[in-house]
């Protein structure tokens, strides 16, 4: 989700959705997306974030290394929410379904999408590698409750999935193809989205355990307000990129990087 911008705010304790429209007190879904949909479309149009730059960084940092997932494993799913108008903005963010992460973090996440294989599972990534004029896109059109929230990263900080360490998935079986229960679906801005919510169907807590385990197993770390959001623990040694993923080389096995 859009959520990952404080530097600390992950720690070891750490699909289709919505928010519930029936629960009062709720947000619903269609009201936070009307009214921002044409806004975010249009400054999409406009090049608004193309003009900003990401915030300047002391290093040193470890030279970036992007590999596209399914270049490492294939059988992993992908759901990219941010390439469709199925986002909590309504609109489409990126011009292309991939997703890429720093290659220590990728062959993690692979470590753990196969060892799911022995429960008939594996993973469904929502969203991985994010340039940073999209975090800043996001920021410009997000209401002041959300960024007042957290649940939109402050540009001025940068995302941990701006440095390609970032990822949000969730399981799903591998006969079927679909999704398993979870607490609720992705970018939902409720407590019940929380990592450890007791709110929830013994059978989304169930995989929602698991899908902790397995990731936790493999050096990432839990978002507490978000049970899809994993980071992988060495973030902080990468930096902030702007890369747009069609100036971003892949070849399975290789160094991916920006093109010259």
């Amino acid at each position: 989700m859009a959520r990952d911008g404080e530097p600390e705010g992950a720690t070891n304790a750490e699909a289709t959705s919505a928010p519930h429209d029936d629960d009062a007190g709720r947000l619903n879904r269609r009201e936070l997306c009307t009214g921002v949909a044409s806004v975010a479309f249009a400054a999409l149009l406009s090049g608004t974030a193309a003009f900003a730059r990401p915030p300047v960084e002391k290093g040193p940092f470890l030279a970036p290394d992007l590999v596209e997932l399914i270049t490492l494993d294939p059988s992993l799913k992908l759901d990219i929410r941010y390439a469709t108008r199925d986002n909590f903005l309504g609109v489409v963010l990126y011009p292309e379904a991939r997703a890429f992460m720093q290659r220590p973090a990728a062959e993690a996440l692979v470590r753990a999408h196969r060892a799911l294989r022995r429960h008939g599972l594996g993973l469904m990534i929502f969203d991985a590698y994010r340039p940073w004029r999209v975090t800043k896109l996001m920021w410009d059109n997000a209401r002041p409750e959300w960024r007042k929230g957290g649940y939109v990263a402050d540009p001025d900080k940068g995302s941990r999935h701006n440095r390609g360490c970032a990822v949000d998935l969730t399981l799903f079986e591998r006969a079927t193809g679909q999704p398993l229960d979870m607490p609720t679906g992705y970018d939902d801005f409720h407590e019940q989205a929380h990592a450890e919510s007791p709110n929830v169907t013994p059978k989304a807590k169930a995989n929602r355990e698991l899908l902790q385990r397995v990731m936790l197993a493999q050096g990432f770390r839990i978002l507490p307000e978000e049970w899809w959001h994993f980071d992988y623990k060495d973030y902080p040694h990468y930096g902030i990129l702007d890369i747009d993923f069609a100036h971003v080389e892949t070849r399975a096995g290789a160094s991916t990087r920006q093109k010259r």
